[in-house]
């Protein structure tokens, strides 16, 4: 029996662990100097020029910045419905109402027709999804922001790392959010970076994310316990000394499947972007659950479905969407299949890789 090949995997290695041992033995375990440093290593890295601010999550990252950038209630963002739930949770959180747009087939992110169709006189900005790894239409996205007079802002929780016509994702909209989960492109152990457009987005994000106080017991607005610990930020501050040659290797194991697979539609690259491939999503017209329980099943490989429910039909989010039909997000829900393209797998783990599908993908035909 072959062993397991799993859909994502953390990559946890020595340093990061002496990383940790060495705060642990600081005593400054909450919101010290490991975090100021590992915001500013994230700026220089992705996006040069740019504040960013620390957070426990990925969700508090999108909540905390778009109330700093000034979303609240009585707003619409428009976003896409394809796409974890974090999305359109973080805009009900802070009151304003998520507007789900239709997605364009090839890069699954959002269609700037579809986006145009669903601004109203309540819209206040555009929160695309460089989903996957892919970044958005963000020339024709920022276009039409600029012409409505609305903002823009990203969620970049799966693209550290990626561009568009030499222009790093995270520095088209006020602001933007990178998680930090552990199977992301890169890790903290758990948490996100909000990064900013100006100083004055940060700062207000530095006060949410701490009570609402700069200085201690000043507590000049309202907020959360959203920090960062120096224990995450150290993992962190490793794991970007790492992740371009994470990067590199994912991209590599993509090209190896798009040369080989056959039988599937692999994932096209719009001109002028630069994808990091989070994920490799191929797509599966007939009976994908039974696909992807196959290559389980018969070829232990994984794969995962991100995301079989679209937001706008989720009990959580449907009550904001009654009546919408967007025909792109329903065929990618019912067709989209992940496959393992992570830096831990090995040349014969991509050739069984391709065995499996095409031996799934024949079987179906």
């Amino acid at each position: 029996m072959s062993d397991f090949i799993p859909p994502a995997k953390p990559l946890i290695g020595d340093e990061e662990r002496a990383a940790v041992d060495r705060v642990l033995r600081s005593g400054m375990v909450a919101q010290g100097p490991e975090v100021a440093a590992f915001e500013r290593e994230f700026s220089e890295h992705f996006v040069p020029g740019r504040p960013s601010v620390a957070v426990n999550s990925g969700t508090a990252g999108l909540h905390l910045g778009l109330l700093a950038a000034g979303v609240g209630p009585g707003d619409e963002v428009i976003v896409p419905s394809f796409t974890f739930a974090a999305t359109g949770n973080s805009v009900a959180l802070t009151g304003a109402r998520p507007v789900f747009a239709d997605i364009e087939p090839e890069t699954f992110t959002l269609d700037p027709a579809s986006v145009e169709a669903a601004i109203t006189d309540r819209t206040k900005g555009i929160m695309p999804v460089h989903l996957y790894g892919h970044p958005a239409r963000m020339r024709a996205l920022a276009e039409i922001a600029d012409r409505h007079g609305i903002a823009l802002y990203e969620d970049a929780a799966q693209a550290h790392g990626a561009s568009l016509d030499g222009r790093p994702v995270g520095s088209f909209g006020a602001f933007a959010m990178f998680s930090l989960y552990p199977t992301k492109n890169m890790t903290s152990g758990e948490g996100g970076m909000i990064v900013a457009a100006d100083d004055e987005i940060a700062r207000t994000a530095r006060l949410l994310r701490n009570q609402g106080m700069e200085r201690q017991y000043e507590n000049e607005i309202i907020g959360f316990n959203a920090r960062m610990t120096d224990i995450h930020a150290a993992i962190g501050r490793v794991q970007l000394t790492k992740v371009d040659g994470w990067t590199r290797t994912r991209q590599a194991n993509a090209a190896f499947l798009d040369a080989h697979l056959r039988g599937v539609v692999v994932p096209p690259v719009a001109d002028g972007a630069v994808h990091v491939y989070h994920q490799y999503t191929i797509r599966v017209a007939d009976d994908r659950d039974g696909f992807v329980a196959a290559l389980k099943d018969e070829h232990q490989v994984g794969s995962g479905v991100y995301y079989p429910i679209p937001n706008h039909r989720l009990p959580s989010l449907a009550g904001y969407a009654p009546g919408v039909d967007l025909p792109e997000t329903e065929r990618a829900a019912r067709e989209v299949v992940s496959l393992p393209v992570h830096p831990s797998l090995s040349q014969g783990d991509l050739e069984r890789i391709v065995a499996a599908v095409e031996a799934v993908a024949g079987a179906g035909s």
